[in-house]
């Protein structure tokens, strides 16, 4: 009886080693297109890259996902620093990037349960809600440009919550400018319902409602944003909001949780000077 008692103490103790070992177990996520490491989730916890890089064994398997569809698998290597102008980011250099990847975690559920859709930018509900929005930020006399609109369900409740990027800074080529004009903006808008009203809440973004005037010790350099994906990256079956956000000399890409009463960066990856 001894001997039987001590073979289920012996498994029980075996259980709980692995038990331990999966809730430390992290899950390093990476910018699919040029590999920067955001950091990892773990145990409900968000790991900064500094940190998560200690754990990042070489041949690491990521899932790689873009705004709409998985795109299959990569391997990974050890996170590295990335060339000169970044030297404070870690790189991993993945085996595969497919032409619309976005984002790469070493996770074993599907960040991606809930397909987001991709819908008309013109629709007029959506170009007043902006121009609503934006004369808010003291924009009297906006002209609406949107990039992007993507519905889908965040938290997994049935309701769809509308995401808008919209940035004109009035290029011709789309790219953002050195100084912003007057009346330029961009910015990432979650459109969702909360308490059973409809509410416009705000993600990132910025407003120039005046044009930038060059003075001593000042510096303006607008930034553009978008949602790039929306995807459960910490396995807990809501889906993070990862936001793009990019100047002329360089970019940043920031994982949102975004809750309905509170919107929280969590890992956020930048590179330029």
């Amino acid at each position: 009886m001894t001997a039987i008692f001590e073979k289920i103490a012996v498994g029980l103790g075996a259980l709980l080693i692995c038990a331990v070992a999966a809730a430390n177990e992290l899950h390093p996520i990476v910018a699919a297109q040029d590999g920067s490491l955001f950091g990892a989730t773990g145990d409900g916890k968000w790991i900064k890259a500094e940190e998560a890089a200690k754990t990042i064994a070489d041949e690491t398997t990521y899932r790689i996902y873009g705004l709409t569809q998985s795109l299959g698998e990569a391997k990974g290597g050890k996170p590295k620093s990335a060339d000169a102008e970044c030297p404070n980011t870690l790189v991993v250099s993945l085996s595969s990037t497919p032409e619309k990847a976005v984002i790469g975690i070493a996770a074993p559920w599907n960040a991606l349960p809930r397909k987001p859709r991709v819908i008309d930018p013109t629709q007029k509900v959506y170009i007043d809600l902006v121009r609503d929005f934006l004369k808010t930020k003291g924009i009297d006399q906006p002209k609406v440009k949107i990039d992007n609109i993507v519905r889908v369900d965040l938290d997994g409740d049935g309701e769809e919550e509308v995401l808008i990027s919209a940035t004109n800074y009035f290029s011709k080529d789309d790219r953002v400018p050195m100084r912003s004009l007057a009346g330029s903006y961009s910015m990432a808008l979650p459109r969702r319902v909360v308490a059973g009203k409809v509410e416009t809440q705000l993600v990132e973004g910025e407003f120039h409602p005046k044009a930038y005037v060059r003075k001593e010790d000042s510096f303006d350099a607008p930034n553009a944003y978008k949602v790039i994906a929306t995807l459960d990256l910490d396995g807990d079956g809501k889906l993070e909001v990862v936001v793009a956000s990019s100047y002329y000399e360089g970019e940043r890409f920031t994982i949102y949780r975004c809750e309905p009463k509170k919107i929280e960066a969590l890992l956020s990856v930048f590179c330029g000077a």
